[in-house]
């Protein structure tokens, strides 16, 4: 179930994102007299080969156009007519362009086509951060709040220089207001921590080659220590008939659900030692898998002791409800707009100095690509229509830019050529768009391969 809630929201933020590219680049083709054969959600033919397996799952042609759902699910497309590009060649295009095809029309028509994909998905990315922060307004960890516990330091953070109970000073010699401020970073060149550490004021720097470690780590790096109560225990679910068929069991009880633990208890000690942070009790309790411990729990103010057997897992099972402290400010409609502009166009800059961490050759590129697997991973088990709308704003300006990419067969590759011919005066000749078309698609190709079998490995065998 956990995986079809996954894969929805998936297909969901794609379909939204593909079928507002290409609306982009059809309106703006509509806008120039231009004829459009076809407008598909996903692909009627086994993409890159435009002549095989073709059919469509619903087609229905109104005035020129042939309006469709493909059945291979790997983004979409517009046919334009009298444009190279992943539907048709240049073989098609021998005859004197008709004034309603893409290659009749002025040079800088056909470049506001091309881009029109690209300034929707950044329309789109900056309407949904603006809705996201009018709505919520901004809700942040201040760093004095930050600062009254400190640091949880995970297991990478210790091996580059962190430990449990730091209070972050500065990052790279500049304040900070809010905890995600800490975060965002990450990615500059040369980052460095000023934090205090018993009353000292220390330096912690990160290398170069940081991120590939954290690309691996399943633990958090750092976060705040949170102090905390038991927000649910949930019931065992019940086997599906589906797992009945294949013999599976009823899942076990947890221990917290044995215990009779309820929302609002607080776990205050574990054999006798005090817990006040969620982290601390989840590395011990790691510690004590399989083992019986006793532990005291407060409940409306009054105090019990329970003994409870850790699973092998480490886990007592429950949920926890976090008691730190947020601050918040709400935003105007002006406000918000420019927040959101700010956040979506920041997504832009993150991306850009990924591409340079990989090309440096301090990131690993299968560690920094995503795909599918990793996506659908991303979204989450639990539809959360503000983690969706979050994520599919994100991957809108994500898509904004690497369509912008100056690669044959990419919007950004169509444009450098429009460009040329801007400057020049004179088009590259058809054959040379068709090479350009071809190297691009392989390209594509390959790359697809790549972040799907990476993905693939890493969700399936590790």
């Amino acid at each position: 179930m956990d995986g079809l809630v996954m894969a929805g929201q998936l297909i969901l933020g794609l379909s939204i994102l593909v079928s507002l590219h290409e609306f982009g680049h059809y309106i703006t083709a509509k806008w120039f007299k231009m004829r459009v054969d076809k407008f598909y959600l996903f692909f009627d033919f086994l993409f890159p080969v435009p002549t095989v397996l073709n059919f469509a799952l619903f087609k229905k042609k109104i005035g020129d156009t042939e309006y469709g759902l493909g059945w291979f699910p790997l983004g979409g497309y517009v046919s334009i007519a009298g444009m190279i590009d992943e539907t048709q060649d240049a073989s098609k295009l021998s005859a004197v362009p008709e004034p309603w095809e893409f290659r009749g029309k002025p040079a800088w028509q056909r470049l506001i086509v091309m881009l029109g994909g690209i300034i929707v998905n950044v329309i789109l990315g900056v309407a949904i951060y603006f809705g996201i922060n009018y709505k919520t307004g901004n809700n942040y960890i201040a760093k004095d709040e930050l600062n009254k516990n400190g640091i949880y330091a995970g297991k990478l953070a210790q091996e580059v220089g962190f430990r449990t109970g730091d209070k972050v000073l500065k990052v790279n010699g500049k304040d900070f207001k809010e905890y995600g401020e800490i975060g965002g970073a990450i990615l500059d060149d040369g980052i460095y921590y000023t934090v205090e550490r018993a009353g000292k004021t220390i330096e912690v720097v990160i290398p170069s080659d940081f991120l590939n470690k954290l690309s691996d780590e399943k633990d958090p790096f750092f976060q705040p220590l949170y102090p905390f109560k038991i927000a649910q225990v949930p019931e065992p679910e019940k086997p599906s008939l589906l797992s009945k068929l294949f013999g599976k069991s009823q899942p076990e009880e947890s221990a917290a659900y044995k215990a009779g633990l309820k929302a609002g208890d607080k776990i205050v000690t574990m054999n006798g030692y005090p817990v006040v942070f969620y982290q601390i009790l989840k590395d011990s309790l790691t510690k004590y898998a399989g083992k019986n411990v006793a532990f005291g729990i407060e409940r409306q103010g009054k105090m019990d002791t329970i003994n409870m057997t850790i699973n092998k897992d480490g886990k007592l099972g429950f949920a926890m409800e976090n008691l730190i402290k947020l601050s918040h400010e709400d935003y105007t409609i002006g406000q918000a707009f420019l927040v959101g502009v700010h956040d979506a166009f920041d997504v832009v800059v993150k991306n850009i100095k990924a591409f340079k961490k990989i090309f440096a050759g301090d990131v690993r590129a299968d560690k920094a690509l995503s795909g599918p697997f990793e996506i659908a991973a991303m979204y989450g088990a639990h539809w959360d229509w503000l983690k969706f709308w979050s994520l599919t704003g994100l991957l809108s300006m994500g898509l904004a830019f690497m369509n912008l990419l100056p690669i044959p067969a990419l919007d950004g590759g169509h444009a450098l050529f429009l460009l040329y011919e801007i400057i020049t005066g004179r088009p590259p000749s058809e054959k040379v768009l068709e090479r350009a078309q071809q190297v691009g698609t392989v390209i594509l190709l390959a790359l697809m391969v790549f972040v799907l079998g990476n993905g693939a490995f890493k969700t399936f065998f590790k």
